[in-house]
Parts: C-alpha cells; sequence; structure tokens
C-alpha cells in the first residue's frame, strides 16, 4: 500500500512543541525485568516500523570485526615493539644450546658463565696400566672459550633465518662450543704427575746362594712419556676432550747395571780356595798344617757389589759365625788341643783380606785333663808323669789333701809353664837320665854338653817349660849360693817368688865353687848346672821365650 504524505504524521518539531508540562502517564513495569545479553540500543519510536533480526546479526558481525581487528593491530604493534626491544638487547634466542647447555633466554655474560661452570665439571682421565688420573680440561691446557661462544650464538640468533632454523629443528639449536689449547699448562700437569707412574729400575746384583755367588738379573723400570703423551693430546685436543680419557705413553728406563758376570766369577774364583793355618805346638815341638775347606768358609762371609765400581766385589766376614766354627777342634788337633778362636779368626781374616791363602802360624794350646787316681800313685808320681811339677797339680785341685784310687783330679795344662811367646826357632833339650844338654837352632845341634840336674830330695822337674828371666849372678838364700849367668825357667811352686834354671858353677862366701867336677851327675837343689865355659854363651844365646823340654 502506497502511503501519501497527507497520511503520514508530521514528526514532532521540539520548536513547536508546547511548553506547558504534559503529564506522563508511566507505563505498567513488569515485576522482573529480564537481563539484557545484547548492548543497549535506543528502542524505535512507536511509530517506527520494526527492525530485521538479519539488519541485527550483520550489525553485531561488523562491530565483532571491528573490535577483532582492533586486537590484531595492536598486539602486531606491541610484537613489533618486542621484536625490535628484544633484538636491540643483549639477550640470546630462546632455543640455542651449546653442548647441551641450555643458554637461550639468558643474557650473553649469564650465557658464559653458565658455560664456564658447566666446562669445569667435565674431565679428562688419565689412563695407564693399573692407574687412572682425573683432571679438568682447564688442567690439561683445554679452555673453554665462553665469551666467544656466546659472541657466536648472540649473532646467529639476530639472524634472519633464524625463525626458520628453529621451525625446522623443533625449535632447539645446537652449537659447538669454541676451545682453545694451551700446551704450557697441559705439559706442566704431565710433569707434576708424572711421578705417580715412574718405577725406578733396579741394577743387576750378586747374591749368596748355598756357597756360591750368583746374578740377579737387572728390572728395567718405567717412566711417564711426557713428550709422547702430550704430542697425543695435541693432535686432536677435542677429540681427547669428547672421549674424555688421555691414553698416557709410558717409556722403558733401564738399569744402569745389567751385567755382573765378572763381579760373579771373581767372587767364585775368591771363595774357592782352602785356607791353610801353619800351627806349632811348643809342648810336643810339632808343626801342623791345618787347613779350612771353602765349603767350610763360605757360610762365614758376605759378598755384595762394590757400591763405587759396580764391576767389583767386597766382602766381610761374619765375625760371630767365623768365630763359633774356629771354637770347634780341628781333626788333626784332636780333642785335647785347640787353637785361640779370636787368634785364628784374626789370622784368617787377613789371609782372606790379602788372598794369600796362608794364614799366619798360630800357637798349639791343650787343655786341662782328668786323671783317675791309679794304687799307689802320689802327687809328685803324677806331677811327674804329667810333666807338671806337684804344686801346681795341688794348685788346681784345692781342697784335696790325700788321694785315693779310683778318684778324679785335674792335670793343668802345660801351657801355664809358657806364658811367653814361643821362640821357634830355638830349643834346648835336657836329658834327666843322661844329664847331657842339647841346643838347636833352626833345627840344626848347635851345642852338646854334659850337664847336672838335682838331686832327689830336690829333683829338676821334668816338663816343657820356657826361658822367662836373665840375672848375671842371681842369689839362692836357701843355700847361699851364689849363681853365674842365671836362666830362669819354670817356678817348683806357682806362687813363689824363686825359679829353677841354667847356671854356672855356683860360689858360696864369695870365694869358693862348686861342683866343678860332677858334671854328668845329679847335685843341684834343682837347678841346671852348666860349665861356666859354656853358660855365658848359652845366657846370651838364650832368648826370653825360647822352650825348654826336659826329658826323663
Amino acid at each position: 500500500m502506497t502511503m501519501n504524505q497527507e497520511t503520514v504524521p508530521a514528526k514532532p518539531n521540539r520548536a513547536t512543541m508546547p511548553t506547558r508540562p504534559v503529564a506522563i502517564t508511566p507505563l505498567p513495569q513488569p515485576e522482573h525485568t529480564p537481563p539484557q545479553i545484547w548492548p543497549y540500543w535506543p528502542q524505535q519510536p512507536d511509530n517506527q516500523p520494526p527492525r530485521s533480526s538479519a539488519s541485527l546479526w550483520r550489525r553485531l558481525t561488523y562491530m565483532s570485526l571491528g573490535w577483532i581487528i582492533a586486537v590484531l593491530l595492536a598486539l602486531v604493534i606491541m610484537l613489533a615493539t618486542g621484536a625490535v626491544l628484544f633484538y636491540r638487547s643483549n639477550v640470546i634466542t630462546p632455543g640455542f644450546y651449546v653442548a647441551g647447555i641450555n643458554i637461550g633466554g639468558h643474557s650473553m655474560a649469564e650465557a658464559a658463565t653458565l658455560l664456564r661452570e658447566q666446562a669445569q665439571e667435565g674431565g679428562i682421565v688419565l689412563v695407564a696400566d693399573g692407574f687412572e688420573q682425573a683432571f679438568v680440561p682447564e688442567a690439561l691446557g683445554i679452555r673453554l672459550d665462553a665469551e666467544e661462544t656466546v659472541k657466536l650464538a648472540y649473532q646467529q640468533s639476530r639472524s634472519p633465518e633464524i625463525l626458520r632454523q628453529l621451525i625446522d629443528n623443533r625449535g632447539r639449536i645446537e652449537l659447538e662450543p669454541k676451545w682453545q689449547f694451551d700446551p704450557l699448562p697441559a705439559r706442566q700437569a704431565l710433569e707434576a704427575v708424572a711421578p705417580n707412574f715412574a718405577v725406578e729400575p733396579v741394577n743387576a746384583d750378586i747374591q749368596m746362594v748355598d756357597g756360591q755367588v750368583k746374578a740377579i738379573p737387572a728390572v728395567s723400570g718405567q717412566a711417564l712419556d711426557v713428550d709422547a703423551t702430550l704430542n697425543t693430546l695435541t693432535n686432536d685436543p677435542l677429540k681427547i676432550l669428547d672421549n674424555g680419557r688421555l691414553p698416557i705413553t709410558l717409556k722403558i728406563v733401564y738399569a744402569d747395571l745389567t751385567d755382573v758376570s765378572q763381579p760373579v766369577a771373581e767372587a767364585n774364583e775368591f771363595l774357592s780356595h782352602t785356607i791353610d793355618i801353619p800351627a806349632y805346638d811348643p809342648v810336643r815341638d810339632e808343626t801342623l798344617s791345618l787347613q779350612i775347606e771353602p765349603e767350610q768358609w763360605r757360610s762365614w762371609i758376605s759378598i755384595v757389589l762394590n757400591k763405587d765400581n759396580l764391576t767389583e766385589f767386597d766382602w766381610s766376614i761374619k765375625t760371630d759365625t767365623a768365630a763359633a766354627a774356629l771354637t770347634e777342634p780341628f781333626a788333626s788337633l784332636g780333642s785335647e788341643r785347640y787353637l785361640k778362636p779370636d787368634e785364628t779368626l784374626d789370622a784368617v781374616t787377613s789371609a782372606i783380606t790379602e788372598q794369600r791363602w796362608t794364614a799366619a802360624e798360630q800357637r798349639v794350646f791343650h787343655h786341662e785333663q782328668q786323671h783317675t787316681v791309679q794304687y799307689g800313685e802320689t802327687l809328685s808320681s803324677i806331677g811327674y808323669d804329667y810333666g807338671i811339677p806337684y804344686p801346681w797339680i795341688e794348685q788346681a785341685n784345692p781342697g784335696v789333701n790325700s788321694l785315693s784310687p779310683g778318684q778324679t783330679i785335674i792335670i793343668p795344662s802345660p801351657d801355664g809353664l809358657l806364658p811367653l811367646p814361643v821362640v821357634k826357632d830355638k830349643r834346648l833339650v835336657v836329658s834327666l837320665s843322661d844329664q847331657k844338654l842339647w841346643a838347636y837352632e833352626k833345627g840344626e845341634l848347635k851345642w852338646e854338653w854334659l850337664i847336672s840336674t838335682g838331686i832327689a830330695s830336690s829333683p829338676t822337674a821334668p816338663g816343657v817349660f820356657q826361658v822367662q828371666s836373665h840375672e848375671t849372678n842371681a842369689y839362692a838364700a836357701s843355700w847361699n849360693l851364689w849363681m853365674p849367668d842365671f836362666i830362669g825357667i819354670y817356678r817348683p811352686v806357682p806362687t813363689a817368688d824363686f825359679m829353677n834354671g841354667f847356671h854356672g858353677f855356683p860360689s858360696r862366701n864369695g870365694t869358693t865353687l862348686l861342683w866343678t867336677d860332677d858334671l854328668g851327675h845329679r847335685v843341684t837343689y834343682g837347678c841346671i848346672l852348666v860349665d861356666s865355659k859354656n853358660s855365658r854363651e848359652l845366657f846370651d844365646w838364650a832368648d826370653e821365650g825360647v822352650v825348654v823340654e826336659i826329658k826323663k
């Protein structure tokens, strides 16, 4: 239907609107007004036709798109502003890793500190047979250049292609760290640890085994080859760092002495000799040749290499072992005779030292003996049989006042009657039965004289004695005798001050000569009378220490 102008009500004009108040009757309102879910829009006047729903949704859609566009535009502006600010900062783009360490989102200083801390947690192990020692990389001269690594990460994080790379790598970019290698601290570290790998070589040596000298082979040592190990590290330090192990090169250290064949041969030749010990028994006037076989004296010896000259050997004698061995009687001496161990040891040691293998002559000594008293024996008869003056036997058996058959008494050693060093080349022999004297020099007869010995009541004792004193004119107070050219040879009583000996014709009262016609008969009081023509010659010849053997 067409509406004409007359039928359309005219719009009210504010200017034409009446000025008097108009009463407005309010419309009835519902008790509850439902909430509005859309934005408030002014109500159309009642005389306006209502708008359609399509128009309303169109208006809403346009308004929503506007808001979205505005929000997106704001976001773009914010992102652009943030991007500009981020680009101008020193923060590394997130997603950057160095050797597995996340440095993205950190400032360059923070990232460098993080890398340095993490680099110290790794290690390189020095490996050798039976030994391992760990070092931080820097100790071996491998240092992480954290600043250069962070700088590279920062530069790459600003690359135009970084977004595509992050997308392609699923938000993660791995960078290789930058390392520096300095061989000087590596050498210092290897030299410091070298003693841990050192094994000192052992020189060849010698030792005694079952009486023979044998060689002990040399043992090589080892040492850390610093140069070779350093070369391995220098050739590819990053490979060593990646593996975490540095194989150590060891070198053989050879002993200074590897051949001891010469001292071994010389030592065994040294130990192969027999030691001869000449010995003289003045009681029996017997010269003996005693021997110590190599098998006996080797055990007394310690042999070592000469420290100043390793091609030679030194020896020393085990004094206690040798002395104990020398207390054992030599077979040829039997059980009655012996050598003094200390004197023999000195002689044997000198013979070994000088390698002359013949020791200085030793004196044979005699042990004391035990005698079982037989029926009818007296101390005097026993002393006469043994060649020991009976007062000496009394002294050896204190408390023995009488003898009985079966009783055991001690016979002292005849060595007690020979207190001085023996003069071996001279010897005097007196025969009580023949009343003669024989003088021997170097085994040759020098004199043979008639003599006179003691009477039965004061006999001359048989036995082996020794020249002990010389007096030009001795006085015997018991008999008021002056005895020219007196040579004392023994004390009849061990505690007495007087001695029996040789002398010329005695005198009494300074004028009377006695016994000048009695040579060849027993006339003295125990001494041995010699013709005064011979007494001075004997006095000068018979040195102290000359053995005098008085036979029965």
